[in-house]
């Protein structure tokens, strides 16, 4: 079935949503929303001003006492709903995704919409097991109880490579704990963001739970993020953004989680399945054309298997079919946009100095010109201080050093400033399990790279933020824990008092 529809009918009214209503922005600014795969304008829509956050905010607020108030059961039937409303959906959600982003459809519709589905559907039956410690007598005279409460109103900001799943690992855990939430999305990037707002609507959840803010980061953003009404901030983007997002979180000394860049390593042992690496290094430093976080992006390969894993990357990226997003053969989109395409081919043609491009490193010709496409990319031969090696690409690029020892595999993996995610290639479970107790990364996958599960977190360290999307452990960034303490003897004067009023009868 065609889920192809005219995005200027559909969002007319304009790209915020605020309680309940899509609207226009009130910047006076307007925003192009361009195909990647095409470089044509498919929407043209004004942005977000800090009037438009403030009403979102407002009505965040505003819903806040009895969305927070409800009972978990009564959360987890609407979003139980939601789920299903996003699972009908889901044909519009891949075109959207696919037409905004460049996507393959098919990672659109394999990939991003099920496990966006499925992030809502786990956080339907998680709304239910918002725990605490067990009362109980910690001292003698007192039962204390523990208390997870929503934090209030959640500004979260979410990024342009994902923007289907990065609406639902935002709004999902915030609203499930009793929070409510107003999203920005990448100016460039809302058509899914709305899509899914509606679907919340349609399944019940009520006006103001959930707004969404089409708007710069400049104004839109930082004014989200400083608003002294917003009491928890969530970023996902690069490193030198959440910096400033951090600067600015302090001044109203919000709750904030971050998760930034990465510079994922991909380590192979000289007993590792040859195929299976050089297959996982292909697939798991091009999904979504690299443009990916936990990508993988440096492959250091234990010395007597360094040429033959080469060879087989570079032969197998020659076999990947660029081309139009909605072609079902289609293996690569487009970047972003032609911006982000001449940047990434900015750092290869910088590498060419002091590196060897053994595949790709170019811009394909013909009707691929028009979009911006670029292929996949290997390079060999780069030191590990080198701008190639330690900087976050995202794009289809991929990174190869040789490792004599175990020790320097390791060593070398944690040599950047990003900790996000990273993988080990071994047959081996001892060296394997040294590999994930020592490599510094959020996420450590063995003999895999790239899966991700709604029932396990997603988060960094270092240089890549903290604090966990998905998960259980989500929670822990959208509620705040209070201790609740009453007294048991009905004694007025207590024996502790003799610290205040001495020895007086």
């Amino acid at each position: 079935m065609d889920h192809r529809f005219d995005v200027t009918e559909r969002f007319a009214e304009g790209a915020q949503f605020i309680a309940g209503s899509l609207r226009a922005g009130s910047s006076g600014r307007t925003q192009d929303v361009v195909d990647p795969a095409t470089g044509e304008t498919v929407y043209s829509y004004a942005l977000a001003g800090m009037a438009d956050v403030d009403a979102a905010v407002d009505a965040a607020r505003q819903a806040f006492p009895e969305w927070g108030g409800a009972t978990p059961g009564e959360r987890s039937d609407t979003l139980h709903r939601f789920a299903a409303a996003l699972a009908e959906d889901a044909g519009d959600l891949a075109y959207a995704e696919s037409l905004n982003c460049g996507k393959p459809i098919k990672l659109s519709n394999e990939f991003d919409v099920p496990g966006s589905i499925d992030n809502a559907a786990f956080f339907a039956g998680a709304a239910r097991h918002l725990e605490g410690k067990a009362a109980g007598e910690y001292s003698a005279d007192h039962t204390s109880v523990i208390r997870r409460e929503p934090i209030g109103v959640v500004g979260s900001i979410a990024p342009w490579n994902y923007p289907l799943q990065m609406a639902a690992w935002k709004v999902l855990p915030a609203i499930a704990a009793g929070n409510t939430i107003v999203l920005k999305p990448a100016e460039i990037t809302p058509f899914t963001s709305l899509l899914f707002a509606q679907a919340a609507q349609r399944a019940g959840l009520p006006d103001g739970v959930l707004n969404i803010v089409s708007g710069a980061g400049r104004d839109a953003g930082e004014r989200l993020v400083g608003h002294p009404s917003v009491a928890m901030t969530s970023f996902t983007g690069s490193t030198a953004v959440g910096k400033r997002v951090a600067e600015i979180a302090t001044g109203t000394v919000k709750r904030l989680h971050l998760e930034l860049g990465g510079k994922a390593p991909f380590v192979v042992f000289d007993d590792a399945d040859l195929e299976a690496a050089v297959h996982g290094a292909v697939a798991g430093s091009l999904i979504n054309t690299g443009q990916d976080c936990t990508a993988a992006t440096r492959a250091y390969v234990q010395r007597p298997l360094y040429d033959a894993f080469v060879s087989g990357v570079a032969d197998l990226m020659a076999t990947v079919r660029l081309g139009d997003p909605f072609d079902p053969s289609t293996d690569l989109g487009p970047l972003i946009s032609h911006a982000q395409r001449d940047r990434v081919a900015g750092f290869v043609d910088r590498a060419r100095g002091y590196a060897t491009v053994v595949t790709g490193g170019e811009a394909p010709g013909g009707e691929l010109a028009k979009g911006a496409y670029y292929r996949p990319t290997l390079i060999a031969g780069a030191a590990q201080d080198s701008e190639i090696v330690q900087s976050e690409i995202f794009g289809p690029v991929l990174v190869v050093l040789p490792f004599d020892s175990d020790d320097e595999g390791i060593a070398l993996a944690n040599d950047t400033p990003y900790g996000l995610a990273a993988s080990a290639w071994s047959r081996d479970v001892y060296r394997t399990g040294r590999a994930t107790r020592e490599i510094n990364a959020g996420c450590v996958w063995v003999n895999d790279h790239i899966p991700i599960l709604s029932e396990m977190p997603h988060g960094g360290a270092k240089a890549s933020g903290y604090g966990k999307d998905m998960s259980a452990y989500s929670f822990d960034e959208y509620t705040q824990v209070k201790h609740v303490m009453y007294d048991n003897t009905a004694v007025a004067r207590k024996d502790w008092h003799r610290t205040i009023f001495g020895d007086r009868p």
